[in-house]
């Protein structure tokens, strides 16, 4: 929803509000488990605060901007603005809450990640809305608008989405090697997050195919199947996400399904006339002022950038990956997709080597002839 129809929405609903008979949430405090129970109780006519969110989710990428529509108004009106308390908080699925932003009158602070990132939009009288820059992976989910008046208080919720790509990810060590926190951390040494069932599903809309489960970031273990076959489940299973449910976080060990999204720079191979191993790689993109590709970042340049090569490199985890948007022969499959050869001898093998480097002025750190045989690639990412 862009800007204007979330703020034409907003101001239509406001028009009209005075006709609903809205609820009030409240909440009381869990300390022992960093939780916040939530109870809906009816508003009485006096003194209510009424906030409005916009429907459904305001989409932007990393590096965006973007602002959080939340608007309110009291009744009856006479209120004393100084007395306004405004609070963005960030919701998990098992509801743990992280504070994002909180104003009392003049008085404005943020909190942790999106420090110096945060502002009130301050669209005249009743606006909560608060515009967050320079987006990362981490800022996308949940969101909670709760506007104060002394006691009475009401509630509202946005969803962020970012534009972006789900891939499946196992380590040197092998498939199913991951424990769920090994897992969130794997995603993000490769410039990624943890995908969410929302954005897996969407990605199997698309067209991933995938026969190897994988975490998500709440907790569950999926995969998505496009082409139902024996070895995934039964060919005579309808396609879908197949689901095994909540998994122990610790015990349990699994693949990955990571979330990046566009990035602040540039992949691209660098061309050499003589192919190297993984140390040279290394110090090969450090001498071109770059650092060598994460996994998420060839996912994403091979998504936004739609880099297309036939030329297999090494990537920051030490395999060898090259991204096809058109598919071709000798270049590995008749799908698009990043092909992966796998996680070759570090030391004897040679191959070439993809670079990121970030744009002037990001604040975003940098990280540290295709042979198909033995390639793998999936049906589509997103």
């Amino acid at each position: 929803m862009t800007a204007p129809a979330v703020k034409s929405w907003c101001l239509a609903l406001l028009s009209c509000s005075m006709l609903l008979s809205p609820a009030v949430t409240a909440y009381s405090a869990d300390s022992d488990k960093g939780r916040r129970k939530v109870v809906h109780v009816l508003e009485d006519d006096t003194g209510a605060v009424i906030v409005q969110t916009a429907p459904g989710k305001v989409v932007t990428h990393r590096g965006g901007t973007i602002t959080l529509p939340c608007r309110y108004h009291h009744e009856p009106e006479n209120v004393d603005l100084d007395r306004i308390r405004i609070k963005w908080t960030k919701v998990s699925d098992e509801f743990q809450f992280q504070d994002v932003f909180v104003a009392l009158g003049r008085q404005q602070r943020t909190f942790g990640l999106y420090r110096g990132r945060v502002e009130l939009e301050q669209a005249g009288s009743g606006d909560a809305s608060i515009i967050i820059h320079n987006i990362t992976l981490q800022d996308y989910g949940r969101y909670e608008c709760e506007v104060t008046n002394d006691m009475e208080d009401d509630t509202g919720f946005v969803n962020l989405d970012l534009e972006g790509v789900v891939f499946p990810y196992y380590p040197r060590l092998g498939r199913y090697k991951l424990n769920y926190h090994e897992a969130e951390d794997a995603c993000k040494q490769q410039d990624a997050i943890l995908a969410s069932h929302a954005q897996l599903h969407k990605a199997w809309k698309d067209g991933l195919d995938w026969c190897n489960a994988g975490w998500l970031e709440d907790g569950s273990v999926q995969y998505p199947i496009s082409h139902p076959r024996d070895q995934c489940g039964r060919k005579d299973t309808p396609a879908g996400v197949r689901n095994y449910g909540y998994r122990h976080k610790d015990d349990e060990r699994y693949d990955a399904f990571c979330f990046t999204s566009k990035l602040n720079g540039k992949v691209y191979f660098l061309k050499r006339f003589k192919k190297v191993n993984y140390a040279e790689a290394v110090k090969a993109c450090q001498r071109d002022d770059a650092a060598i590709a994460k996994v998420g970042q060839l996912y994403a340049a091979w998504k936004f950038q739609l880099l297309d090569r036939c030329d297999a490199g090494w990537v920051d985890d030490g395999s060898v990956r090259y991204p096809i948007v058109n598919p071709r022969a000798r270049c590995g499959g008749s799908d698009p997709g990043v092909r992966t050869l796998g996680f070759p001898d570090k030391k004897f093998r040679l191959f070439g080597v993809y670079c990121f480097r970030k744009d002037s002025g990001s604040t975003e750190a940098q990280p540290t002839q295709a042979p198909v045989p033995r390639s793998t690639s999936f049906t589509r990412s997103i």
